[in-house]
């Protein structure tokens, strides 16, 4: 198995989340975790994943934080892994890779799943917006600034990023 590059010391929170949940597996155990499977033989069945490399990424998701390790039987001794807070905070990816592949990859029958609020009993198309304004996000909408943590090298590779609010948006691929 080729070792592939740690991401953590990156200062970059995309690189570093990566290093957390960047494995193709991960996602698809977190996908597993939201749909309330959380013992590891019915794991192993869903995703037909090897026993050895499914322990390999829920040791990783449990160091991480991701996930806990509760023992739900003595004898012999199983557990089962449930999402943390931190783990929780992954549902909105989870759900904008799932509305992702909904768009581009679903087959002429239609969508797999369909997502239901529970709140008010509709369908619902999740939207990424403005926690202020409640606007509707996309990379034209959106300006990227040096954050307290940016080194000056980072500043030097991106230089779309401003210092001032009023900075360029986000690439899109329709600029020169």
């Amino acid at each position: 198995m080729v070792k592939r590059k740690n991401f953590s010391t990156m200062a970059c929170s995309v690189a570093r989340s990566v290093d957390v949940v960047g494995e193709w597996w991960t996602t698809l155990i977190l996908r597993e975790a939201f749909m309330g499977v959380r013992r590891f033989d019915e794991l192993q069945r869903n995703l037909g994943i090897a026993r050895n490399i499914l322990s390999t990424r829920l040791s990783h998701l449990v160091e991480k934080g991701v996930l806990e390790r509760h023992r739900y039987q003595d004898r012999p001794e199983r557990y089962e892994y449930r999402l943390t807070e931190k783990g929780l905070d992954l549902y909105p990816i989870v759900i904008a890779l799932m509305r992702w592949g909904d768009k581009w990859t679903a087959e002429e029958a239609g969508v797999p799943l369909v997502l239901r609020h529970r709140d008010c009993g509709h369908d619902m198309h999740p939207q990424f917006s403005c926690d202020v304004c409640g606007g509707e996000l996309d990379p034209k909408s959106v300006a990227v600034l040096p954050g307290p943590g940016a080194p000056q090298d980072q500043l030097d590779r991106y230089p779309r990023m401003r210092t001032t609010p009023d900075a360029a948006p986000v690439a899109t691929g329709d600029e020169p």
